[in-house]
């Protein structure tokens, strides 16, 4: 009697497969976790000029999407910009996102968001930095706006929230990297 072995070959392929797939996972979280040190606070969606300012949820994105993404956005590149042991609080009390809606263009135009210049992305805050004991480096107010927000390139042409992203990114490195210098 010819007794045969199972294949075991395309067994190791699958289990090789899978433990890539598991690291890969694995990877993809770390990279999507949100930094402790960093947090982000919103004033009550209703009292935002950009919620009130399109009170029927015009557009693709609603208030509780943009919220989270610009937050998380905000989070990610302040821990790359802040030295080690800082901490970041911001609490933002105002946005008004790049673009308008303008519906009485034609039927079907309501969820399409206008960009001119006389719609540029708007932001007042309140920060707070801490050393690694706690202690306030500094604490101020900040409003951020892009008046040129379409006269300069962004890096993504898909992303719905390029030139509201750019602006954050432009005051955390002119805001913290006199932190990063003279923590």
């Amino acid at each position: 009697m010819n007794a045969r072995l199972p294949e075991t070959s395309g067994l190791r392929k699958f289990l090789l497969a899978a433990l890539l797939a598991t690291a890969a996972t694995a990877a993809a979280a770390a990279e999507n976790k949100l930094p402790d040190r960093v947090q982000v606070s919103w004033a009550p969606a209703d009292q935002l000029s950009e919620v009130k300012d399109n009170p029927i949820n015009r557009g693709w994105m609603r208030p509780n999407e943009w919220m989270k993404a610009l937050g998380d956005h905000l989070r990610k590149r302040a821990d790359r910009i802040l030295p080690p042991g800082q901490r970041l609080d911001v609490h933002i009390d105002d946005v008004k996102l790049a673009g308008s809606f303008e519906p009485w263009h034609r039927p079907g135009a309501e969820d399409i968001r206008i960009m001119k210049d006389i719609y540029p992305p708007s932001m007042k805050l309140h920060y707070k930095l801490s050393g690694a004991d706690g202690t306030t480096i500094r604490e101020d107010d900040a409003t951020l706006r892009d008046s040129s927000y379409l006269q300069r390139a962004v890096t993504s042409t898909t992303d719905p929230l390029r030139y509201d992203k750019r602006m954050i990114d432009e005051w955390l490195a002119r805001e913290f990297r006199r932190a990063k210098k003279s923590g």
